[in-house]
């Protein structure tokens, strides 16, 4: 019955159908397409007819001829992936961001750069618009407030976080804030001073959160939207267990629950958060890793699925991917698959616009792994070989033009 429901809501996507068919909207045609979409509404999977030939690109750590940005097509019917080739060439766009609307790209390049891109169509081609110093060393991430008006990195071996406002034509303007962060932790190698991973704007605006590697601390900042600057929150941050290392952090959909992944510690930590005061507590904290694992791992990304239900990690080392599924009453995880990431050191992920399909880069064996996620079990299945790429780190599909 949910999926005759469905069906109806989706009449107007069955007209279209048939008007590829034919132009007159015969009645037995009509009535074959309605029960055909209603099956795979049921099934949970999309009709073949709403495929889209998706571009993706792919940045890298390394610089010189030849490295910078790469550019491959997805099949989101069979999830095949083509093999990447070069198209611009950049300073090593570790991490990028692509705003909302698919037109603009802000990379923070390794090399201590923050860059601005124009993707003039959906194809993918980059037209470079600027560049300003990071701050910092070895700029590691970057992200956007909710307006898409002002750009954010942390750069980890700085120590420091920045954030710049953006001009009408996308690219960096002044920067509107800049704060070193300091402190160290338990692990002589690893944590002798502060090491910046992420940054990231809660989903009121109105708070940014970053996680340090090498004070072990969960800091958390009042924005100004109106300046585009950052002063420490009261309380300015919370500590997780010493020589953990947070990494990554992401909010769920819901905005009610925050998740750190910790590169060391090898954890995803649960937060319950407070949007209006800005406060983070505690909830749970568990293994990235199988139990039976006893080797050397360290985790690298984090995301939620679009639909809120399942929670994904990637553990360089074990080189698998984690899947979790999330309780809706109160956020904590249970763990229900660890699956090869198809490589070594899977660094960076991402859904497609769909959310049917998961794309892992291995860094250090220079592939990309396509992975078909059930959306109703989070589970997730090996979608064909490996596609070889160059230092790959971090992949991105675009959004199909409208």
């Amino acid at each position: 019955m949910r999926a005759f429901r469905q069906g109806v809501a989706d009449l107007s996507f069955v007209d279209r159908l048939v008007c590829r068919i034919g132009k007159e909207k015969d009645i037995a045609i009509r009535a074959l397409v309605f029960v055909a979409v209603s099956c795979c509404v049921a099934l949970g999977t999309t009709p073949s007819a709403t495929a889209e030939d998706l571009t993706v690109l792919f940045g890298t750590h390394v610089s010189g001829p030849g490295k910078g940005f790469s550019i491959a097509h997805f099949d989101t019917t069979s999830g095949l992936l083509t093999k990447p080739t070069f198209m611009l060439e950049a300073a090593s766009p570790a991490y990028y961001v692509i705003a909302p609307g698919g037109r603009r790209l802000y990379t923070c390049n390794s090399l201590g750069f923050v860059s601005a891109y124009s993707l003039e169509d959906s194809t993918g081609k980059l037209r470079f618009l600027n560049q300003k110093p990071s701050g910092g060393g070895d700029p590691s991430y970057i992200s956007l407030d909710r307006t898409s008006k002002y750009v954010f990195v942390a750069n980890y071996e700085g120590g420091s976080i920045a954030a710049w406002a953006l001009t009408p034509d996308g690219s960096l303007g002044e920067r509107t804030a800049y704060i070193q962060q300091t402190g160290s932790s338990i692990n002589p190698e690893r944590q002798t001073h502060a090491y910046a991973h992420s940054i990231v704007i809660d989903p009121s605006n109105r708070f940014a959160l970053v996680a340090d590697l090498g004070t072990d601390r969960l800091y958390v900042y009042k924005f100004n939207v109106k300046d585009g600057s950052l002063t420490p929150n009261d309380p300015a941050f919370i500590k997780v267990k010493p020589g953990s290392g947070p990494r990554h952090v992401v909010f769920h959909p819901n905005g009610r629950y925050v998740y750190l992944v910790t590169e060391m510690g090898d954890t995803v930590i649960l937060f319950d958060w407070d949007g209006r005061h800005g406060t983070l507590t505690e909830e749970q904290s568990i293994s990235t890793l199988p139990p039976d694992f006893h080797g050397v791992s360290v985790a690298a990304e984090i995301k939620v699925h679009p639909n809120g239900r399942f929670l994904y990690t990637s553990n360089r080392g074990h080189d698998s991917i984690a899947t979790f599924s999330i309780n809706a009453g109160n956020g904590r995880l249970t763990p229900i698959q660890h699956i090869s990431s198809g490589g070594r050191s899977p660094r960076n992920f991402d859904f497609d616009p769909s959310g049917h399909w998961l794309l892992v880069t291995n860094h250090e064996s220079n592939n990309a792994t396509v992975l078909r996620v059930d959306p109703r079990s989070g589970l997730l299945s090996s979608a064909g070989q490996p596609v070889d790429i160059a230092f790959p780190f971090c992949p991105r599909f675009l959004q199909p033009a409208p």
